[in-house]
């Protein structure tokens, strides 16, 4: 994959990433890092395989010249977001990019929802990503920072199997809230929303959605596409822009039905 000339627009700064030791979250680790950031890679545990992929996303940031340091928390518990945090904070002294990525629901229509999938739903998917926020304030009021949230294509199109969805669109709402409420801080805050990313959940969301495998290649976004948008809105570039959902899909949704090529 080739990547645009590093601008160094983020020369200076240090950017959190959660969920970003692989996919989508790792590409924007790197592309932000090539733009000058340092770097907190997060992953939900502290050992296993997302240790390791932590520890080696570290090694490639590093390979580009920026540092970086592995950090471990469950979103969804607030003691472990604050936890997380304050060990963000000690390490590099500030915070000016936070990027929230990480995502964690089952593939099920609602009706068969048990209430351990709900809780799930909810505390990972939408207060996890507030309690990031909450905690990430007092770190990004001092040079004004930037929060982007990454979406995807259910906030908007249903897929009755897709539940994720309904606390995506309730996020893309939360950042026009938080726009509105914390522009007057000189915090930005916008999303992305991600087309079709072949992603390690694609494969399940195949099986779930087989139309899927009659688009052309042409209509799949790469991690690194999505990573350049979430740049540039974590860039000074984007000073003008606030509470908005730039959608991400080589404009795969511009209509109603697309015939394979």
């Amino acid at each position: 994959m080739s990547y645009p000339p590093a601008m160094a627009e983020l020369a200076g700064k240090v950017a959190l990433i959660t969920g970003s030791t692989r996919g989508i979250g790792r590409a924007i680790a790197l592309r932000l890092a090539r733009d000058g950031a340092d770097i907190a890679v997060h992953g939900r545990s502290a050992e296993g395989p997302s240790h390791a992929a932590a520890l080696e996303t570290c090694e490639a940031i590093r390979a580009l010249g920026r540092r970086a340091e592995p950090f471990a928390g469950d979103i969804g518990r607030k003691e472990e977001v604050g936890a997380l945090l304050e060990a963000v904070g000690e390490a590099f002294g500030r915070l000016d990019v936070l990027v929230l990525n990480a995502a964690r629901a089952p593939f099920k229509e609602t009706r068969r929802l048990l209430e351990r999938d709900l809780r799930q739903l909810v505390e990972v998917n939408l207060f996890g990503h507030v309690f990031c926020v909450q905690k990430a304030l007092p770190l990004l009021e001092r040079e004004g920072g930037r929060i982007v949230f990454i979406s995807s294509l259910g906030s908007r199109y249903m897929n009755s199997q897709y539940p994720l969805g309904t606390m995506k669109a309730a996020m893309e709402a939360m950042v026009r809230q938080w726009a509105e409420e914390l522009g007057g801080s000189g915090i930005g805050a916008n999303a992305v929303c991600a087309g079709l990313v072949k992603t390690d959940s694609y494969k399940t969301l195949r099986r779930l959605w087989p139309e899927l495998q009659a688009l052309p290649e042409s209509a799949y976004v790469t991690p690194e596409e999505v990573a350049d948008v979430v740049a540039f809105l974590a860039a000074p570039d984007s000073r003008a822009i606030a509470g908005q959902t730039l959608v991400v899909d080589r404009g795969l949704t511009n209509r109603v039905l697309r015939a394979p090529e």
